[in-house]
């Protein structure tokens, strides 16, 4: 059966090869939270190796160059087709936001749904080329493929202000066992892992194949070895988490109040009244689970931009919030914030995504504002250009939101420093934590976020399991705030100690965890993505060399 799904693949030619990628990119979405199905992962790259095997092509007509650019051209088509296959069913929840304000969003749906995962998939088909280059016959080129992948995937979260969202590394990522391997080399290096693992299948062909007068070797040992090696990986994750017993700051009792309000509410300001109410009715709400009230704790978290206006800029509302707190609490939460900028005798309006601590009588304490802005949401790229094409960003405010200064620790009363993330800061591996002195580590994540723009869909699934994915990198427990979900406190090992369901309204009460000694990939978040890359890649000149030796031993 293998042989023959092989078959088919290498020699499909035009439309077919294009659907065959495309379906087998679509597949590895299933990886993904909400169903962490790890082993379509494996259909993906399995496929994926076939489709780059059926890029050669023979011909006598032409030179060897002329072949080799070729096969690149071929591979990088196949591997564009699968990552446009897997980011359009991995992110067609994009839509939803579109349809917050239809009215003038609707028409663009197109460019989200289908535009950004034409895009992305070029990093896809440049790890395809990547691993042409390197490309054998036999077991090697399952790490040519590890190590182009994994090369344009690190590629996809750096440049162009980075969007490491569904990371093909997140199959492993997203399970609570095999994701304790981030703790040594973080999402990248299992990226790397997993595109080995994922393709060892595609070598098992039983008798190999002959095509296009090149034999494919069939290995059942790369396989063995790619479950061996993934149990031996599971094994070590339920391990690590069964010796590592759960300790908690006894000073620190939190309650995240999760509103769950409709993205086309929320940023009414006529809801003012309406969501104050709200907001104060769930956050002193009695909790029968925890026993307790809001004044049973320490700190109140709400989730991000919880108003629908600057509440710097209205001493009413901001009183009322303040009269709300009781002394000994103190508020956390997300808030647009407002600076006047004077420039050539003008004064323009300079609008932050904040996170702002607020005490009983309305002082604010502490602020931290984002860096890491999401593009043609929160700002628009290249503005004086596409604001002619009617494009604006999602949220209003003139200009588009301005990044903060720098990366800080916030430090609010009653709280060991924190490392606070606003929204999408939480997905970018390596780049949480602030700088800091040596021994003045931040002790936690805050993550205050509002994914009410993508309703109940994988969307917020997707982005708790990334948030979670740094809290075992780094070693650091994660207390998240999310208006309609998945809001969480998670321990410095991914578990959850409470969790509140998306689409709920409602607190959760919990302790705060204590952090644990800092990991390899918190010490070192270079180093074991760059040892993995340097081990694919010579594993996959060595299955090259030993193709071309070959290769020149028969013209002999």
């Amino acid at each position: 059966m293998l042989k023959a799904i092989a078959f088919h693949v290498i020699l499909a030619a035009r439309w077919r090869r294009d659907a065959y990628a495309f379906l087998a990119g679509a597949a590895g979405a299933l990886a993904l939270a909400p169903f962490n199905l790890v082993p379509a992962i494996a259909v993906t790259f399995t496929i994926a190796v076939w489709l780059i095997d059926g890029s050669h092509e023979n011909s006598e007509t032409q030179g060897a160059i002329s072949i080799r650019l070729r096969f690149i051209r071929r591979a990088f088509r196949a591997g564009w087709w699968t990552g446009f296959g897997y980011f359009a069913a991995g992110l067609w929840w994009l839509g939803k936001a579109f349809l917050v304000e239809a009215e003038q969003f609707a028409w663009a749906m197109p460019l989200g749904v289908l535009g950004l995962p034409a895009g992305l998939a070029i990093f896809t088909a440049i790890g395809f080329a990547i691993s042409a280059l390197l490309w054998s016959s036999g077991a090697a080129r399952i790490f040519a493929l590890s190590f182009g992948i994994g090369v344009s995937e690190i590629l996809r979260a750096n440049l162009f202000t980075g969007f490491p969202w569904n990371e093909f590394g997140m199959a492993l990522g997203g399970n609570i066992y095999t994701g304790q391997l981030a703790s040594l080399v973080g999402l990248h290096g299992l990226t790397f892992i997993t595109i080995a693992l994922a393709a060892a299948p595609a070598t098992a062909i039983a008798g190999g194949l002959e095509v296009k007068g090149r034999r494919l070797a069939a290995l059942k040992s790369p396989t063995a070895l790619a479950m061996a090696a993934l149990a031996l990986v599971t094994a070590w994750g339920v391990l690590r988490l069964s010796q590592a017993p759960v300790r908690f700051n006894e000073q620190v009792r939190l309650r995240i109040m999760q509103p769950n309000i409709p993205q086309d509410e929320r940023f009414r300001p006529e809801q003012k009244e309406k969501l104050l109410a709200h907001y104060f009715e769930l956050s002193g709400r009695k909790n029968p689970e925890a026993g307790m009230d809001l004044t049973g704790a320490t700190h109140l978290i709400w989730p991000e931009s919880a108003f629908p206006f600057i509440l710097t800029r209205d001493p009413q509302a901001l009183a009322r919030v303040g009269a709300f707190i009781p002394e000994g609490v103190t508020l956390v939460t997300g808030a647009a914030r407002r600076e006047d900028r004077a420039v050539a005798r003008r004064v323009i309006p300079q609008y932050f995504n904040s996170i702002q601590a607020i005490v009983h009588g309305g002082s604010i304490v502490a602020t931290y504002d984002k860096i890491h802005l999401v593009p043609f949401g929160e700002y628009l790229p290249l503005a004086s250009w596409l604001e002619r094409l009617r494009l604006r960003q999602f949220i209003t405010v003139p200009g588009g939101f301005v990044p903060g200064a720098s990366r800080q620790p916030l430090v609010v009363p009653g709280l060991p420093p924190m490392a606070p993330l606003v929204c999408y800061e939480a997905i970018f591996p390596g780049k949480v934590i602030p700088p800091h002195r040596e021994g003045a580590r931040p002790a936690f994540l805050l993550n205050v976020t509002n994914d009410a723009w993508f309703g109940v869909t994988p969307g917020p699934y997707q982005h708790f399991a990334q948030a979670r994915l740094r809290a075992i990198e780094e070693g650091m427990p994660l207390v998240r705030a999310a208006n309609s979900g998945i809001s969480a406190v998670v321990d410095a090992y991914g578990r959850d100690i409470g969790r509140l369901a998306l689409g709920a309204a409602g607190v959760l009460d919990a302790r705060l965890p204590l952090p644990v000694a800092p990991g390899f990939f918190a010490k070192n978040p270079l180093a074991g993505p760059a040892a993995l890359a340097c081990l694919a890649l010579l594993l996959a000149l060595q299955g090259a060399l030993i193709r071309r030796r070959q290769s020149n031993a028969r013209e002999f």
